[in-house]
């Protein structure tokens, strides 16, 4: 007979031994029961405890006589529903407690439990009661989504907060669906359009505090989950196992700290397992909306244009953040949005730094530039001018440059030429910002600037059409990031190869390359060779490193370079003639990079174009000017979408030169450097005692009482010179062998 039927029968037989004494206590619950429900408020403190544990000790053993609790849950489920308001705390948490203790049992479903607990979170006023019921709902939702997700429950759940939200949008009520999903969110038990459409409908609502919690979802929830997750990993990383090991092996052996090795090595191996698992795709909220044009639309025309809004300054500010930042990640159209940022553009308007960073978020490429114009004109006039503060001037040229690097159209040459001028000023944030954008113009702009601000780069670039102002609503094209790079390398090994076979390093235009290399890159792969012209597979179009001609007539010859060059760019001026003596002065044509067009990337072709992306970002670090130069314009330019423009950024160097008491000054001196100083051997013997490690017997004896070295110092005074070389003679030997143990002797 197995074991699991000989423990089978064996409980049964102590089920029923212990039945009848289960009977009589479940008979005495039972008229307990009775009399509280026919006067709850008269009960007194005796019954109340007799039946608060009653209720424990049938809890617990309900799970052993399923037919005489038939009714025990939902006898839980009425006592609370109906009484809570007047029921004593502790009988009121015992009761939510055993209906928790019923679902782990699975004696109830998540269901139930939570269709009873969700009712009474949202209409009871105590306090105490409402984050008990709050964190119990939490726990069961996170529990029944541990292991996969329990898209029913989850449905279920989130029909009953659309309700709540729907059914009185001027209720507070609302307010408990925006914390739970919120919740869920930051701890990634919900992920899905589905709790982002719960939080969109909180932000449309009449009351307050519902409408600024659906709002702050969109603008902190993602970095909520971020920093909820690296908290989780941090809490793992405590587990020294070298610690744990050598303490075990030194310290006494008992039972406890095997058990605590143990449990160690599975913590240990569990998180191995967590980071071999693949990343899960966490999709930020702003890019989860169904609807973002009409999103931003309704909360426009509902919270900030509508002057029956209830919203405080401070609150609708917080709206026109989301606003924007919908209009600027999606590049939404909301035209009225734009009229609506003048009456706040002024130096005088408290958090006007807060509008400005929402300005340039709500600023993309396919914002009329005629709609942009005013308000660049309106920042310049007002806070950029030689009687305004050096603060205010800095933030008006920094908030100028983010709309315009976002749309340069939005900008006249003669408004340019002013706001430049502002580089030579003597204040240092006022001046940088002006460079800033100086710099951005000489990209995205050069024409518009004169001769003299233009710089060696955009000036050749301009001349051979490499720059030019980009039209309203032209795109960039895209490309893999380091397939030039890829196919300089390429040229210039088969260059190498055809010398090293005696062969001419420039390849004819009748020649094919070799294509060995390509075909050992493949390995395992069985392909059959397409370097036929006639076979109609892949067709590999070679370039002599200058341009790239793809013609149908195998006849045609491609056109010179200076020829190429003659039709591209513009015609120069007489005065650019006369300042161009050399034409070997002017920049070569752009070339576009094929390689991905023309042939398949190999593995090893990826494997080397990650290696020169990583030696071109090296070489961009170095210290020199142009290069600096060059990756602060590319992170200007390259400012992800989903990243938020700041208050602190439009402040710029005004923050920091704003004038600090002294005790600032000091605390702002000291908050790089350590607390405490410590010389080496210090930090090294604080290291292995953080580690478990013993110290060495000369650090031992240091730490001796005097009087237990009293002896042998007085002996050792009194050693004759025999005695004394004796003693230096054996220390020698023992150096030379290793110790006294003879390690070099013994290998």
């Amino acid at each position: 007979m197995g074991k699991r039927k000989v423990a089978a029968m064996e409980k049964v037989e102590a089920d029923l031994s212990y039945r009848e004494d289960f009977q009589s206590q479940y008979h005495q619950y039972a008229t307990f029961y009775q009399l509280f429900m026919q006067a709850p408020a008269s009960a007194d403190d005796n019954g109340i405890v007799s039946l608060r544990d009653l209720i424990d000790f049938v809890t617990h053993t309900a799970e052993c006589y399923p037919s005489l609790t038939a009714t025990f849950p939902d006898d839980l489920i009425k006592l609370l529903t109906l009484h809570h308001a007047v029921l004593e705390s502790e009988l009121r948490e015992k009761v939510v407690s055993s209906l928790v203790l019923l679902r782990k049992k699975e004696i109830i479903d998540s269901s139930a439990l939570l269709n009873t607990l969700f009712p009474i979170l949202v209409s009871t006023p105590s306090k105490s009661l409402r984050a008990l019921l709050f964190q119990k709902i939490l726990s069961d939702l996170r529990t029944s989504n541990s292991k996969t997700t329990n898209h029913r429950l989850n449905r279920t759940i989130q029909k009953v907060l659309h309700t709540l939200l729907e059914s009185d949008k001027m209720s507070p009520k609302g307010i408990w669906a925006v914390k739970l999903t919120r919740e869920l969110w930051k701890r990634q038990v919900w992920t899905e359009s589905d709790a982002v459409e719960l939080m969109k409908q909180a932000s449309l609502s009449e009351n307050e505090k519902v409408i600024i919690g659906g709002v702050k979802f969109f603008l902190g929830g993602d970095k909520e989950r971020e920093e909820a997750a690296d908290e989780s990993s941090d809490e793992d990383d405590g587990v020294d196992m070298g610690k744990l090991r050598h303490q075990a092996g030194t310290n006494k052996k008992t039972k406890k700290n095997q058990k605590d090795l143990k449990k160690a090595a599975a913590t240990v191996k569990k998180k191995e397992r967590k980071k071999n698992q693949p990343h899960p795709l966490n999709f930020s909220a702003l890019h989860l909306l169904h609807d973002p044009q009409g999103f931003a639309e309704k909360l426009f025309h509902i919270h900030l244009q509508n002057n029956k809004s209830k919203l405080n300054l401070e609150q609708k500010l917080l709206v026109l953040q989301l606003v924007s930042r919908l209009v600027g990640l999606h590049k939404l159209t909301v035209i009225q949005l734009y009229s609506y940022f003048l009456k706040y553009l002024t130096p005088r308007q408290p958090s006007v730094t807060s509008f400005l960073a929402s300005l340039a978020q709500s600023t993309h490429n396919l914002v009329p530039p005629d709609a942009l114009e005013p308000l660049v004109q309106k920042i310049a006039n007002e806070f950029v001018s030689e009687a305004a503060a050096s603060e205010v001037a800095s933030a008006g040229l920094n908030a100028i440059r983010e709309i315009c690097a976002r749309q340069p159209l939005a900008m006249n040459d003669t408004l340019l030429q002013d706001l430049v001028m502002y580089r030579k000023s003597k204040d240092k944030g006022v001046m940088m910002a002006a460079k800033g954008l100086l710099s951005l113009y000489r990209e995205v702009g050069a024409d518009m600037l004169k001769k003299r601000d233009r710089g060696k780069e955009a000036a050749l670039g301009l001349r051979s059409g490499e720059r030019r102002e980009r039209r309203f609503g032209e795109e960039a094209v895209g490309e893999i990031e380091g397939l030039d790079l890829l196919e300089k390398w390429k040229e210039e090994e088969a260059k190498k190869k055809r010398e090293e076979k005696g062969l001419p390093a420039e390849i004819g235009s009748d020649e094919e390359p070799a294509a060995e290399d390509e075909e050992e890159d493949w390995n395992a792969w069985d392909v059959e060779d397409d370097d036929s012209d006639d076979s109609g597979g892949w067709i590999d179009v070679q370039s002599d490193g200058d341009d790239i001609d793809i013609s149908d007539d195998e006849d045609d010859k491609r056109p010179s370079k200076k020829a190429k060059f003659d039709q591209e760019a513009p015609a120069p001026n007489p005065e650019e003639k006369a300042n161009v003596a050399n034409p070997a002065a002017a920049a070569e044509v752009p070339k576009v990079s094929t390689l991905a067009t023309t042939r398949i990337l190999t593995p090893a072709d990826l494997a080397k174009l990650a290696e020169l992306r990583t030696a071109a970002s090296i070489t961009a670090l170095l210290p020199q000017h142009a290069k600096r130069q060059q990756k602060a314009q590319a992170a200007a330019l390259a400012r992800h979408a989903d990243d938020p423009l700041t208050a602190a950024e439009i402040e710029g160097l005004a923050a920091l030169s704003a004038r600090k008491t002294k005790e600032e000054k000091i605390a702002m001196a000291k908050g790089d450097r350590a607390e405490t100083h410590q010389s080496t051997t210090a930090k090294r013997k604080a290291k292995k005692q953080a580690e478990g490690k013993s110290t060495t017997n000369k650090e031992k004896a240091r730490q001796k009482n005097f009087f237990m070295t009293l002896g042998k110092a007085k002996a050792k005074g009194k050693r004759s010179l025999v005695d004394t070389r004796r003693v230096l003679k054996g220390h020698v030997d023992r150096q030379k062998r290793g110790g006294k143990r003879g390690n070099v002797g013994s290998k």
